[in-house]
């Protein structure tokens, strides 16, 4: 990989490849990078739209509106917070067995995304990229609930700053970064598994932890996949429709390296509501 310029000047059998070919690759690749960065974005705009929306109608300030609980026998309202409810629609969502659907439906369509991609057709793909977007977006719901909407402003941003820098690096880096990966995929089972143990335990020490490695971890993960993305459209001799299914699977990959980075560091920066 740190062989991309003068690789990509060269033509199979060792001929030189001339300018007009270096340009149009050159030009190929700023297309193909672009289309990622544009899906990855219009998923993020979905994720977000989805995550307010159903937080919107899952909370209301009026105690008659809220959703009704038994404890200790007595009937009250759903209180999340000081004169903050759940309605009938958020207890449903967040208050019962639904929970449970709404934490691992994203997990389902993303398996559904990632092993069946190459039997679908581009625009199948990017629906279900579509739907795995809002489907994420009413699990990150949750979060308008816990956080102040400034700290989760202030959050994004940082997020978005740090992304950005991190896959400019990733793409202009002239650093093999391919040793990272096996590090970083170990890392990544590494957090996934705490993450499931802090489930039952829910120790704040440990969840710290976990955000803190899972930062780094999906930071190494956004220069990492940036780079192998490149790496993948200069080699891969990716014809239309598998060079569209690429796209996506790569706008997959970014996304969720933004979404974990932006959900870990609101579990470090992110202000709580009282």
């Amino acid at each position: 990989m740190s062989d991309y310029d003068r690789n990509v000047a060269t033509a199979p059998f060792g001929r030189t490849m001339g300018q007009a070919g270096s340009v149009a690759v050159d030009e190929g690749l700023r297309a193909y990078m672009l289309r990622i960065y544009n899906y990855m974005a219009l998923g993020l705009a979905i994720t977000g739209l989805a995550a307010l929306g159903i937080y919107m109608i899952s909370v209301t300030g009026e105690m008659s509106a809220a959703a009704k609980v038994i404890r200790a026998g007595a009937e009250v309202p759903a209180r999340i917070g000081n004169n903050v409810f759940l309605t009938p629609i958020g207890f449903f969502l967040f208050g019962t067995y639904m929970k449970w659907v709404v934490m691992f439906a994203p997990l389902a369509v993303v398996f559904l995304l990632g092993f069946g991609i190459e039997r679908m057709r581009p625009a199948t793909a990017q629906i279900v990229f579509w739907i795995y977007a809002a489907l994420v977006g009413v699990s990150l719901a949750t979060v308008f609930m816990v956080f102040t909407q400034t700290s989760i402003v202030r959050v994004f941003f940082i997020t978005a700053a740090s992304f950005g820098a991190l896959t400019l690096y990733g793409y202009t880096t002239q650093r093999d970064l391919t040793a990272m990966g096996s590090f970083l995929m170990m890392g990544l089972f590494g957090i996934i598994l705490a993450g499931l143990v802090n489930l039952f335990t829910q120790s704040q020490m440990l969840q710290t932890v976990i955000s803190i490695i899972g930062v780094l971890v999906f930071a190494g993960l956004t220069a990492w996949d940036t780079q192998r993305l490149k790496a993948e459209y200069l080699y891969g001799a990716m014809d239309g429709d598998t060079q569209e299914r690429s796209a996506i699977i790569g706008a997959l990959s970014l996304y969720l390296n933004f979404i974990n980075l932006f959900t870990l560091l609101l579990q470090l920066l992110g202000q709580r509501e009282e």
